[in-house]
């Protein structure tokens, strides 16, 4: 077994993939397992190797595609097999704990793990799509410096079913059941939520797969995009293992700026960063990787800035799309955000080489769920108050 990666950050955290606690009622979450895997699992207990594999065929279908919770909504499986399986299988979700929506449209969710732990997914619609913003661990250990959800510790790696258990939840709020490619509002996956994907890899990319897999949620792989923030020995084994569009998280073009903006960079600089989305598997012209750049008065926003990194995406000649992502304050902040022209002006020079430089709109920044703003609201409230204000809720509501 190879060594675990080292990962920067306030903690070097145990081997990855760090396994989550089992749930107290000793139950097997189904949620996140392959075909294989829960044809397994019934093998384990108990079932003949032909029922066995039947029996995941099926639980499959109804997990996946139908986006069934209870066993007994499974018409094609005996009943009498309902209690067997309810007594030793669940069909998961993330528990909601809050639920927010902007008034632009934007929904975002705080949800909280088996095992205690609290995390976020966005979801924002757009007249021709509708993008879920997807965690991958809980915390992060990247310690941007612009980001508010770098400044949380990193706690532990999501599973698998919990990063598809949020696509299942988002379905389930949306009413997108059975799974159909047509008229669907969630359209798009992005990995851009808490923590690095890369830093995840195992978990993230088996989750992907049962979100690609045409039988199951069945979305294409040229509508899922991850992120990194530059984790360069990873990025080859994304193109090659998951195969979904890259971004990249670029917001400086010289060392010392981007050393302060993204610390990862002092261990993966931004010249072998730029040689690893040149060999990027799959990227081309009809596929371009996407950089994103936040905008930050008087730090990264200047012409020299824009025409440098100009220079870096014809050097390394890089099928490229800039997204200029105005900053999103949060307390304690200490950037702000470039004014309407600088941004514009910056964005005219990146376009008229050629390169697109489209300026995002802010989503949700009412309700703090806006690029950069994802912090779990279990750090600004503590534990016992949320399980007070819980208990006061469920007197209430008795």
């Amino acid at each position: 077994m190879n060594a675990p990666m080292a990962i920067p950050g306030h903690i070097d955290p145990v081997p990855v993939p760090r396994a989550a606690a089992p749930r107290a009622d000793g139950r097997v979450d189904l949620i996140g397992l392959t075909r294989e895997q829960l044809r397994d699992l019934l093998a384990e207990h108990g079932l003949e190797p032909k029922q066995a594999k039947l029996r995941a065929k099926q639980l499959w279908h109804w997990i996946y595609n139908r986006g069934a919770t209870d066993f007994t909504a499974m018409t094609d499986i005996a009943k009498a097999m309902h209690p067997w399986l309810a007594e030793r299988f669940v069909i998961g979700r993330p528990g909601v704990v809050e639920a927010q929506q902007s008034s632009d449209g934007t929904r975002k969710w705080l949800l909280r793990s088996d095992d205690g732990h609290d995390y976020e997914m966005v979801f924002i619609p757009d007249a021709d799509r509708g993008t879920l913003c997807v965690s991958s661990q809980v915390g992060c250990t990247l310690n941007c410096s612009f980001c508010h959800t770098g400044t949380m510790r990193l706690v532990r790696n999501l599973t698998a079913g919990e990063i598809v258990g949020q696509v299942m939840l988002a379905r389930d709020a949306l009413g997108e059941w059975p799974s159909q490619p047509e008229g669907r509002m969630l359209t798009n996956i992005v990995m851009m939520g808490m923590g690095e994907p890369l830093y995840n890899f195992d978990n993230v990319r088996d989750a992907l797969k049962l979100v690609m897999d045409g039988d199951g949620l069945a979305l294409s792989k040229r509508r899922i995009t991850l992120s990194t923030s530059g984790v360069v020995p990873m990025m080859a084994r994304a193109g090659e293992e998951i195969g979904v569009n890259l971004a990249v998280s670029l917001h400086a073009v010289t060392k010392d700026v981007r050393d302060e903006l993204v610390p990862l960079n002092r261990k993966y600089g931004i010249e072998p960063l730029l040689e690893a989305c040149a060999a990027y598997p799959g990227a081309n012209n009809a596929r371009r990787i996407t950089f994103e750049y936040v905008m930050l008065r008087d730090k990264n926003d200047s012409d020299d800035d824009a025409r440098e990194l100009v220079r870096l995406l014809r050097k390394y000649r890089l099928p490229a799309k800039v997204n200029l992502i105005p900053f999103n304050p949060w307390p304690g902040a200490d950037y702000l955000c470039s004014t309407p022209e600088r941004i514009r002006a910056f964005s005219n020079i990146v376009f008229e080489a050629g390169i697109s430089a489209p300026v995002r709109t802010p989503r949700g920044r009412d309700i703090d769920a806006a690029c950069g703003q994802l912090k779990t609201a279990a750090e600004k409230k503590s534990r016992a108050e949320r399980d007070r204000e819980a208990a006061e809720m469920a007197v209430a509501g008795a």
